[in-house]
């Protein structure tokens, strides 16, 4: 079934057709162009003799000069108008695909090109209502669990020394990493879904928030004193999930956080351990949601969001975050961030 709006172009008149046009443009400048070969025939032709050779082939070069100006004159305005409306679906794709959902092509006319651009339209409102669906789905199932969840924690509570030890404990684990992966969903499903943050930024003391992930996590900070831009839920949360990583993954070594201006406009924020690190051929994969690394268990926790989630969040901020190898063991996962303004 069509959709609504695509009827009247599928029943545009033969006249508005793009290569009718450009084809009534190209035979306007042809039939110009045989029309000057006549004059100057007429012209020139009548009476060689009375011309001097170097006149006629100045003449001759002087016609085609005024043909070719004239061809290009009439072929203008067909070819950059069609240009122009490619140039600007081109710029809509591309905002599209870098993960403006919402970006939409303007239909002008009712040729080839309108049509293109009302399909892409079409396509893009379906694709978006889809990610919207899945997202709202996911932030509906997250917050519904986190009722049975609530209940089973206090079931446990309530049995109190009635259960062994080992069981309680064990439950009771099993329980924090439900609860915390059923947040990490939550959140993950919150930055899909909005397309602007959800509450106004404000100035934050990277500095001494990571100060307090670090103490947190026995971890050394160190760095320049460092304020930017942004949301510090969620830079807090980016910050611990690169701690619990390193910590998870690290094998028990140090870990270091450094923060550094890389310039009046950016911040960078390192976050290292002296593991084992990641293979190279796995080092973009990870940042995938709830992919685990090659040979990990799930004794190691986590549950492969943590990751992700530093890009959603890295990404929210209009920065990045990227692996990079230690110089002699380990790694490190390098944040760079706009210092912005709020």
């Amino acid at each position: 079934m069509a959709e609504p709006g695509t009827a009247p172009l599928r029943r545009r008149a033969l006249g508005r057709r793009l290569y009718v046009r450009i084809y009534l443009a190209q035979l306007a400048s042809l039939m110009v162009a045989t029309f000057l070969f006549g004059v100057a025939h007429v012209r020139f032709g009548a009476g060689p003799m009375r011309m001097s050779r170097v006149s006629v082939h100045l003449s001759m070069l002087a016609v085609l000069m005024a043909i070719a100006l004239v061809v290009a004159v009439v072929a203008f305005p067909v070819v950059r108008r069609l240009t122009r409306r490619l140039e600007h679906l081109q710029a809509s794709v591309e905002a599209w695909g870098a993960g403006d959902l919402s970006a939409r092509v303007a239909v002008e006319g009712e040729d080839e090109v309108a049509l293109l651009a009302a399909s892409f339209n079409q396509s893009a409102a379906r694709v978006e209502a889809l990610m919207a669906a899945q997202s709202n789905l996911l932030a509906n199932a997250s917050h519904e669990l986190r009722s049975p969840l609530t209940r089973i924690r206090m079931a446990v509570e309530l049995l109190g020394d009635a259960a062994p030890t080992p069981i309680r404990d064990e439950i009771g684990r099993n329980v924090a990493e439900l609860d915390q992966l059923i947040g990490e969903v939550l959140l993950a499903s919150r930055l899909d879904a909005a397309t602007a943050p959800e509450r106004p930024l404000v100035t934050v003391d990277l500095t001494a928030l990571a100060a307090e992930e670090c103490a947190r996590m026995q971890a050394d900070c160190e760095g320049d004193r460092i304020a930017i831009a942004g949301d510090p839920t969620l830079l807090r949360r980016m910050v611990r999930n690169l701690l619990e990583n390193a910590r998870r993954h690290g094998g028990g070594t140090p870990i270091k956080l450094v923060l550094a201006d890389l310039s009046p406009e950016t911040v960078q924020l390192d976050v290292c351990d002296g593991g084992p690190g990641v293979p190279e051929a796995e080092r973009e994969a990870i940042f995938a949601p709830f992919y685990r690394l090659r040979g990990a268990s799930e004794a190691d926790g986590g549950h492969g969001l943590g990751l992700s989630l530093v890009r959603q969040i890295a990404h929210r901020h209009g920065g990045e975050v990227r692996y990079v190898a230690g110089s002699t063991s380990g790694g490190c996962f390098r944040v760079t961030l706009p210092r912005g303004r709020p």
